[in-house]
């Protein structure tokens, strides 16, 4: 399993990927927002998603669990 983590602290905008989606490196999975400014989150690796963890509007912080991937 990878996990997808959090470059920053900030509230989740939009969650782009669903649990069974294929993502390929470098594909944005999520976009965080934190003081206005909308931050992309890529998945590190080839994969697929087995859970999302964190949900549009929540706060998380810096190197929190985003998305798993298997």
């Amino acid at each position: 399993m990878t996990m997808v983590k959090a470059s920053m602290a900030g509230t989740v905008w939009k969650v782009l990927v669903a649990e069974g989606d294929k993502v390929n490196a470098g594909q944005d999975v999520a976009i965080l927002e934190s003081m206005k400014m909308e931050i992309p989150i890529a998945a590190e690796e080839d994969g697929v998603v087995t859970k999302v963890i964190a949900n549009e509007g929540d706060f998380i912080n810096v190197d929190d669990d985003l998305i798993e991937l298997g």
